[in-house]
């Protein structure tokens, strides 16, 4: 009976270590398994930040053509509008601009001329902010001259396209959060 016994003890712990090396090595293929999906899902998400660079760059880069494209007819808008604004009597003599800011160097036969000059300039849709810096009344040729100084503003209108491509880029940027 006791050989009976220490035979069935020893079967019970040949079973219990045949199943728990069978538990033990299906959790190890188990554990390789989900390695290998965390492995491939890693491979995935540096895929997916690549990508989010990229559409991050070519949103900027579609921002920069859109400000190339609504920049691109302004110089025709600011010559067409300061020609529709000159009065008679008034010539230029130069004309220079950084950014939105203009300045305008001038000749005009009287002083009512550049004012006229500062009133169509203040009516008008595509320039602002006139700021006549200095008149100076010169002899040329026997006739006067006033010589004037004038600085002022270009206003920027945004099309509706630009704006709804604006929206749709920030609405992109706000998915690419996520």
């Amino acid at each position: 009976m006791l050989v009976g016994t220490c035979v069935a003890a020893l079967a019970v712990v040949i079973l219990g270590q045949t199943y728990l090396s069978s538990a033990v090595d299906e959790q190890v293929s188990r554990n390789a398994r989900l390695n290998a999906a965390i492995g491939h899902y890693e491979k995935d998400l540096v895929e997916i930040k690549s990508l989010k660079s990229k559409i991050h760059d070519v949103i900027e880069r579609k921002k920069v053509v859109e400000n190339l494209q609504l920049n691109r007819s302004r110089a025709v808008i600011l010559l067409d509008e300061i020609t529709r604004k000159l009065p008679e009597g008034v010539y230029l003599k130069s004309l220079k601009q950084q950014g939105q800011e203009i300045s305008i160097v001038g000749v005009a036969d009287t002083n009512a001329r550049v004012a006229t000059l500062v009133r169509n300039i203040n009516d008008s849709e595509h320039l602002a902010s006139p700021n006549l810096l200095e008149i100076k009344s010169e002899s040329v040729n026997n006739s006067r001259q006033n010589i004037f100084t004038l600085n002022l503003t270009q206003k920027i209108s945004e099309s509706k396209e630009a704006a709804n491509s604006t929206i749709s880029a920030t609405q992109v940027k706000k998915l690419l959060d996520h």
